[in-house]
């Protein structure tokens, strides 16, 4: 699947996207968030408040125990405001 990341997102980790395959029991979008703060040092710090990081799966807004299931892209960023 490909990962994209947007605004501190991806400045923290270093990278606008990758492709990747999360391990078997990576089901929901808490779980990719719990996978990736496993992947080092720049995924920890911009994952630090997981519920704070907003998701979408394949353009569609998605709340943290929604399954990944065949998603094909998913967006991470942080909170927006509007104005």
């Amino acid at each position: 699947m490909r990962l994209v990341y947007f605004a501190w997102v991806r400045e923290r980790i270093g990278r606008p996207e990758e492709i990747v395959e999360p391990p078997e029991g990576v089901e929901t979008v808490s779980d990719l968030l719990r996978w990736l703060r496993t992947r080092g040092e720049e995924y920890e710090h911009a994952l630090e408040h997981p519920a704070t990081i907003r998701v979408a799966l394949d353009q569609t807004h998605a709340d943290h125990d929604m399954p990944i299931g065949g998603s094909r892209e998913i967006a991470l960023f942080p909170p927006m405001t509007g104005g």
